[in-house]
């Protein structure tokens, strides 16, 4: 219970978030604005900052991202029979399939350093540079038909891939930063957090689906339930203990992010559905997250 207590503080944030976008009336323009500077700078800066001064073993990593992939493939599987429901049109599967494994990534780099400091954070940057790519192609594949953004853009333009990508480079030459370049990353790094999570509540949407209630509940429970369970059961398979298997098990758990509603406005999909499940599965993550951080809690005692 103090392990999933510990999360709270991020919760209230990502409530403020909300909060504030409606009270404040800071207008589309500043979140929209607010939402770049953490997605370009903070938060590759976080992800150098945490992967250079964390000792990586590589090898013993293998199993870690078999994990993950596993899991995503495994929310891909369980959402796909959607598809084949009387009367959901192709172009709404398409958009509310990607709500059943795409992840958070500013959630999940909060929660992990929170709970596991710079490991935690190396770690969970690990998982998302190999992760991203393949939640990407597998969602723009699916809505392929009704754009013209060509996927690998969309991947090559990613700044948490080229983040984890530079970070690793600078580990395995042995590089330290200056202190003056450690104190600006540090700072960087500490401001992304809190302004990632009042990002996230901003975005926010609370009104329900049309006419897909029953899939988006079943995403919901595959996205915080059973991919979870299905990266809990691979990494004991494969050996998996220590912060290793708490960081994949906390990334399958990790609510929808909003970039999936990006995805299906650009190419044409179901935005609004897309926009509820991300909110829901959100709001649903601040009871699930901490019961798994319980969970793995427990295991360690």
């Amino acid at each position: 219970m103090t392990t999933a207590l510990l999360l709270l503080p991020d919760f209230v944030l990502i409530l403020l978030g909300t909060a504030l976008r409606r009270w404040m009336h800071l207008g589309d323009h500043f979140w929209s604005g607010l939402e770049k500077l953490v997605y370009f700078i903070l938060f590759p800066a976080l992800l150098v900052n945490a992967i250079v001064r964390t000792r990586l073993d590589l090898a013993a990593a293998a199993p870690l991202l078999f994990t993950a992939l596993v899991a995503l493939a495994g929310g891909m599987l369980l959402g796909y029979p959607l598809r084949f429901l009387r009367g959901m049109p192709p172009l709404t599967f398409a958009s509310i399939f990607q709500c059943g494994y795409r992840f958070n990534s500013y959630i999940g780099l909060a929660v992990a350093g929170l709970l596991f400091g710079d490991a935690g954070i190396a770690t969970m940057g690990l998982i998302v540079g190999v992760a991203v790519p393949f939640a990407n192609l597998t969602s723009v594949w699916m809505l392929a038909r009704h754009s013209d953004s060509g996927v690998w853009r969309e991947i090559a333009r990613n700044p948490l891939i080229w983040a984890t990508l530079a970070g690793l480079l600078l580990n395995l030459a042995g590089f330290v930063p200056p202190r003056p370049l450690q104190i600006f990353l540090g700072r960087l790094a500490d401001a992304s957090i809190a302004l990632g999570l009042l990002a996230v509540g901003a975005a926010l949407r609370l009104r329900g689906p049309n006419g897909v209630r029953l899939p988006a509940l079943w995403l919901l429970g595959v996205k915080l339930c059973a991919v979870p369970t299905i990266a809990a059961l691979v990494g004991l398979a494969c050996g998996l203990d220590g912060v290793y298997l708490a960081v994949v098990v906390l990334f399958a758990a990790l609510p929808t992010a909003s970039s999936a509603y990006i995805l299906a406005m650009r190419m044409g999909g179901d935005g609004a559905s897309v926009a509820w499940l991300i909110s829901a599965s959100t709001l649903g993550s601040m009871l699930t997250l901490p019961l798994w951080a319980a969970w793995l809690a427990g295991r360690a005692v």
